[in-house]
C-alpha cells in the first residue's frame, strides 16, 4: 500500500510539471480577458509554485506514511522469549535437560519359552507397549522424551516389526528405553494408573518381560535434529482410484 501511495503522489508532482508548458501554451492563446496570466515568465512561476506546493505536500504523505510504518512494525504482535522457549521444547528444537523417570521394556528370556501355553508373541515387546508407555509419560506431564535416545516429536511415528523398531529411518532392538523429563512423581503415577500398562505388567509377571522404572535428577535430551518436512504419499499418474 506504501508503494500505491508513494507511487499516485510522485506521478501526480510529474504531471503538473509536464503539463505546465501545455498551459502555457494553451493560456497564452487565449486572447480572452480573464485573471490568467498573459505572459510565459508569469505563467511558469505562477505553475512553478503549484508544483512546488505539491511537492511539499508529497513529502508530508511521505512522512506520514513512514510514520504509519513504523507504528505498524511495533504494533505487530511478536512471541516473547518464553513463549519461543516452550515451543522450541515441543517441537524438539531445543535440548532438554532436567528431572523425570526413564522405563525400559525388554523382551522375555529364552528359558520362558517352557512356560505351558505360551506362545512367541507373548514373549517380545510390541508396539502398542511401547505406545502405552508413551502416551502415559505425556498424560503426566512429560514436557519432553525420547525413544533409544530419539527425540520424540509431535510428527515422531515408530513400527515394531517382529522384534526390532523402526523409528525416524533407524532400527531398533530392544530393551526399548524411554526417557521423559518432567515431574517424577507425577509420571510414575501415569504409568501406574494406565490399564495398557498393566496388562502388560501381568505379562511382566507371567512371562518375565522385561519392565523397569527409574527416577532420575539429571536426564539429558538431546535435541531433534531431522527434517521437520511433512512427507505424503501420492497416487501414481494415470491410477484409477475410483473404480
Amino acid at each position: 500500500m506504501n508503494r500505491r501511495l508513494r507511487a499516485s503522489v510522485t506521478v501526480a508532482c510529474v504531471l503538473a510539471a509536464s503539463g505546465l508548458l501545455f498551459t502555457a501554451s494553451a493560456q497564452l492563446a487565449d486572447t480572452k480577458d480573464g485573471r490568467d496570466p498573459q505572459d510565459l515568465a508569469e505563467l511558469v512561476t505562477t505553475e512553478s509554485d503549484r508544483v512546488a506546493d505539491l511537492t511539499e505536500r508529497m513529502n508530508a504523505l511521505e512522512a506520514e506514511i513512514d510514520d504509519l510504518g513504523e507504528q505498524v512494525g511495533t504494533d505487530l504482535p511478536t512471541r516473547g522469549v518464553e513463549l519461543a522457549s516452550k515451543e522450541s521444547v515441543v517441537t524438539g528444537a531445543r535440548a532438554v535437560t532436567g528431572p523425570g523417570v526413564r522405563v525400559a521394556l525388554d523382551d522375555a528370556p529364552a528359558s520362558s519359552q517352557s512356560i505351558p501355553g505360551v506362545r512367541p508373541d507373548d514373549l517380545v515387546v510390541h508396539q502398542q507397549d511401547v505406545q502405552h508407555v508413551i502416551n502415559a509419560l505425556w498424560a503426566g506431564g512429560a514436557e519432553a522424551m525420547t525413544l533409544q535416545g530419539e527425540r520424540v516429536t509431535a510428527t515422531s511415528a515408530f513400527r515394531c516389526s517382529g522384534n526390532i523398531l523402526l523409528l525416524h529411518g533407524k532400527v531398533f532392538s530392544p530393551p526399548y528405553v524411554i526417557e521423559a523429563v518432567g515431574d517424577p512423581t507425577a509420571l510414575r503415577s501415569s504409568l501406574d494408573a494406565d490399564p495398557g500398562i498393566a496388562i502388560y505388567k501381568d505379562y511382566v509377571d507371567w512371562v518375565a518381560l522385561g519392565w523397569s522404572v527409574k527416577e532420575s535428577d539429571d536426564l539429558d535430551l538431546p535435541a531433534y535434529t531431522g527434517s521437520s518436512e511433512m512427507k505424503y504419499a501420492t497416487v501414481p499418474a494415470g491410477t484409477d482410484v475410483f473404480s
